[in-house]
């Protein structure tokens, strides 16, 4: 019995809420006037866009992922996959890595200088944990200098 009580009184609300609702928006309505037409300015004729160069210089360009061989970055941290922790094979360190990504793989590569291929992990999670690259190397060696490794 009471929930009809309850009901009912909500329904009033409601409508009550609703009557208010469209008073308001009747006002609104009636206190927007057209403007007038001394006040509207004539179109004008737009000119074309100059036509500018919009790349970047060359020495500023990114290449793209189809130009790179890999991808690479450190990763200080224990890896955890499947609540296993990943450990280098021959020397059985578990943090340090260095994470290399290339043509769909991805591979550890520990501070002793050893590399295992973790087929558990693919460029997908490479790409969502890696940030922007901060700089491109002609060489292996040299990116593996320039992460301190």
């Amino acid at each position: 019995m009471f929930h009809r009580i309850r009901r009912r009184r909500a329904e009033a609300e409601m409508a009550e809420m609703l009557r208010k609702h469209a008073e308001f928006e009747a006002r609104i309505i009636a206190n927007q006037r057209p403007p007038h037409p001394a006040t509207i300015a004539p179109e004008s004729v737009a000119e074309p866009a100059p036509v500018v160069d919009d790349f970047l210089p060359a020495d500023l360009r990114v290449p793209s992922h189809d130009q790179v061989e890999g991808r690479m970055m450190p990763w200080p941290w224990p890896i955890v996959i499947d609540n296993e922790v990943v450990a280098c094979a021959e020397c059985a360190t578990y943090r340090d890595w260095l994470i290399i990504s290339t043509r769909g793989q991805v591979w550890l590569r520990c501070r002793a200088g050893h590399q295992q291929l973790e087929p558990r992990l693919d460029t997908a999670w490479f790409n969502r944990h890696s940030g922007p690259s901060d700089a491109t190397h002609a060489t292996f060696e040299e990116c593996l200098r320039h992460l301190g490794h």
